[in-house]
């Protein structure tokens, strides 16, 4: 198109200027020939070299992989099967309110349109982790697509102005770049519920997925009738998913505050459990922490029973801390069932599983969370230590690497890569990798204990001690069952002993691996591990 219009220009000019320097009318009749002539071979180029801003390049090396500003490669897409059709990815929605005060608002529709999708069924949707991940990153649809695994992707902007909104969204075939669908929403604030219904609905119906209408009458439903307590909530949401201490106690204040403006706000409700499953173990004890977030989460249940995160929430606390396994992979498959591509709900069935004597089913659902949420460096971390209970020591390294490739201040990845090398009977460079994680954990203090179990291998018993010492003596809650481990390497059996005890007392979450976590190995002929596994309800197959 861009030949044939310089064509036609010059063409032109040629008309007008070839006269006035009195040539021969034979000379504007071979211009237009060798025009025409010239039109089949820029059609034959274009389909190999492209005009860019960095001059001419080949079109195939910019297929290949779009480009970063300032001219750099992004990053290469996933290499594995192509993606399904019916997949998509729902990006962060941008915040273009003029005070660029709202972007917890424009989070929250994004999250809503996204957990709406993964109700649906035949549907495979990107989990919110890897989405956001590309969150003011200014790199390619079709590279986006191809990291994620999926064949489109959505995306828009939210503008609130007082009680006031505009949404625009398009969905986009990552494949070509063309728009299938495309719409802008000129509402009131308190149409924001049927504007996300819309959204996913259209989505549906532009991939052509089936959709049972009446069972599903409604993908979004209206959660509250208060704008308050709406808005309070998306705040929540917003600091939890930062994810540190501060911030998680925020999001219950957050939340609470929004119950203040509507008691029967279930997902509120669903929020503090959240917010208490993420504080148990390493900020909060657990006995503090779970019962506070499974009575959230039953609340939330019973004025909703459709949410998949209250049941997640339920599950996990019947598993983690309650060790009743079989209620939990019951509650837990509930969950999978309500919502396929709710990736949470897939990490909650693979944690449950080991307990039952399932380890290669849960680590098959952990890569299912994996492959959902394929940027997740907790899923990921996951997978290697399932790997690592399974013995695959080699993998599970390996799965080490691509975890802290994906995310380097991941420090359970760390861990787990030390726990390996230490059951390989290397323990030099285990303490290596604990003492990188140590540079990376922040306020979680108990993973210092996997430094002093290493110590003790290497004979350096003072040096252990010292640390161990350390930890028995912080005012902050360390995990008693990690101190466990660390004791059975210096062969203070009575004191692992002891510290297992403390963790079986409290309910500590790391219990539910004992059975097969390699970090016990030291106990395991003492006829007091059999014990304690007996009384957590532990099956090894």
């Amino acid at each position: 198109m861009f030949y044939a219009v310089v064509a036609w220009v010059l063409i032109q000019l040629a008309d007008v200027i070839f006269p006035a320097l009195t040539l021969p009318d034979w000379t504007i009749r071979l211009f237009v020939v060798l025009a025409i002539l010239g039109f089949p071979l820029a059609v034959l180029l274009s389909w190999f070299f492209d005009l860019t801003p960095g001059g001419v390049t080949r079109t195939d090396s910019r297929d290949k992989v779009d480009a970063e500003p300032g001219g750099t490669p992004a990053a290469a897409p996933v290499v594995g099967a192509a993606p399904s059709e019916k997949s998509i990815a729902v990006l962060p929605f941008v915040d273009m309110s003029e005070s660029g005060d709202s972007e917890y608002f424009s989070d929250g529709v994004t999250e809503e349109i996204l957990n709406a999708l993964t109700r649906v069924r035949h549907l495979h949707v990107a989990s919110r982790t890897s989405a956001f991940a590309f969150k003011g990153k200014d790199q390619g649809i079709r590279s986006i697509a191809g990291e994620l695994n999926v064949a489109t992707v959505l995306e828009g902007s939210v503008r609130k102005a007082g009680s006031r909104l505009r949404i625009t969204a398009q969905l986009i075939n990552a494949a070509d770049g063309y728009h299938l669908w495309s719409e802008t929403y000129d509402r009131e604030l308190e149409d924001v519920f049927q504007v996300q219904d819309e959204i996913a609905r259209s989505i549906v119906e532009a991939l052509k997925v089936q959709l049972d209408v009446q069972a599903t009458p409604r993908l979004v439903t209206q959660a509250t009738r208060n704008m308050d307590a709406y808005t309070l909530y998306l705040k929540g949401r917003y600091v939890y998913n930062k994810f540190r201490r501060e911030d998680l106690v925020q999001s219950l204040s957050f939340y609470e505050q929004a119950l203040v403006a509507d008691p029967g706000y279930a997902r509120a409700y669903a929020g503090i459990a959240d917010s208490w499953m993420s504080l148990a173990d390493d900020w909060y004890s657990p006995d503090e922490a779970y019962p506070k977030a499974k009575e959230a989460a039953e609340k939330a249940i019973q004025l909703d029973d459709s949410l998949a995160e209250a049941h997640t929430a339920v599950g996990k606390v019947l598993a983690w801390f309650e060790w009743d396994f079989q209620a939990a992979e019951l509650a837990l498959r509930r969950a999978v069932a309500r919502s396929p591509s709710y990736a949470e709900g897939h990490y909650g069935l693979a944690s449950v599983l080991p307990s039952n004597g399932n380890l290669e089913e849960a680590l098959a659902e952990m890569r299912e969370a994996l492959a959902l949420d394929p940027l997740s460096s907790e899923f990921s971390g996951w997978v290697a230590r399932f790997l690592l209970y399974s013995r695959r020591l080699d993998e599970a390294i390996e799965q080490c690497r691509e975890t802290i490739r994906l995310d380097p201040q991941y420090y359970y990845a760390h861990v787990r890569m030390g726990n390996a090398l230490l059951a390989m009977g290397r323990p030099e460079e285990a303490l290596a990798a604990f003492r990188e994680q140590a540079t990376r954990t922040g306020d979680v203090v108990s993973v210092r204990a996997y430094e002093a179990q290493a110590l003790a291998v290497l004979g350096r018993d003072d040096e252990a001690r010292e640390i161990l010492d350390a930890l028995e003596s912080e005012e902050r809650y360390v995990r008693p069952e990690f101190l466990a481990g660390a004791y059975g390497e210096l062969g203070d059996l009575d004191r692992a002993f002891q510290k297992l005890e403390e963790a079986l007392a409290g309910r500590s979450a790391g219990l539910v691996y004992l059975h097969i976590d390699p970090a016990y190995d030291s106990l395991h002929d003492d006829p007091r591990f059999a014990d304690i596994v007996r009384r957590v309800g532990l099956r090894s197959g």
